[in-house]
């Protein structure tokens, strides 16, 4: 059993991996936790937010809209990178999902197809929404996907999960049937899993080696070069010629 991460705990967690994190108000007390427990956590979800522009996406994340309270996540992923913290406890994020598929996260293995919703995954998870449209046009930038897998990275470093599997960090559409997020140009479930467990392999602030500079090639000789060469050639010879 996995009891939830301190805030203080989390936080830092966060940073230690190298996330830019900005705290939203009072996001370490914002929860619904009056509507059931947040406990035992297991994993990681990864959402879309279906929304444009970083400010209306953490207003929305925040507050939540008429239907569906607020919190609904604990960091909103802009397309930044930034990781906006608003809320900490449990959030409206993952819903209702597969059993199974819950099963799979605990053990790390495989998982399988979700096509059942008869577990409260807002129990079981903390969960990112991420900044994008949800269309699957609307690109995932670099900063952004690289912030998803240092934050996930981050609560599985912290709570010594990813040792035998890569799936503790899963995709709304994993969890829950007729669920798509994350999608779009420029991320995959899959590639998130190898990136966080590669890092998981090295300390939290390692960063992935910068590709190699190529070499400068040599500037040809200019005209002034070549008659230096030239000189020094006709005096090495006129000195063995005199001696």
């Amino acid at each position: 059993m996995a009891n939830p991460l301190p805030a203080s705990t989390f936080l830092a967690a966060l940073r230690a991996e190298g996330v830019k994190v900005v705290e939203v108000g009072n996001w370490r007390t914002h929860n619904r936790n009056h509507k059931g427990p947040w406990a035992p956590v297991h994993g990681v979800m990864v959402h879309h937010t279906v929304t444009r522009g970083t400010a209306n996406t953490v207003r929305i994340c925040r507050d939540g809209y008429a239907g569906l309270p607020g919190p609904l996540c604990h960091g909103v992923i802009a397309k930044d990178g930034t990781v906006h913290l608003v809320g900490y406890g449990r959030t409206n994020h993952a819903g209702s999902g597969d059993g199974d598929v819950l099963a799979a996260v605990i053990a790390e293995r495989a998982l399988p197809a979700d096509n059942e919703a008869d577990t409260d995954g807002n129990r079981h998870f903390y969960g990112w929404e991420c900044e994008n449209l949800g269309d699957g046009k609307d690109p995932w930038p670099a900063e952004q996907v690289e912030a998803i897998v240092r934050a996930s990275a981050a609560v599985l470093r912290a709570h010594n999960w990813g040792r035998d599997g890569d799936t503790s960090v899963i995709g709304h559409s994993e969890w829950q049937p007729g669920k798509v997020d994350p999608r779009g140009p420029g991320v995959s479930m899959a590639d998130i899993r190898k990136r966080v467990a590669e890092r998981l392999k090295h300390p939290a602030n390692w960063s992935p080696s910068a590709p190699p500079v190529p070499p400068v090639p040599p500037k040809p000789p200019t005209v002034e070069d070549r008659l230096t060469a030239i000189e020094k050639r006709v005096t090495a010879l006129e000195k063995r010629t005199t001696s």
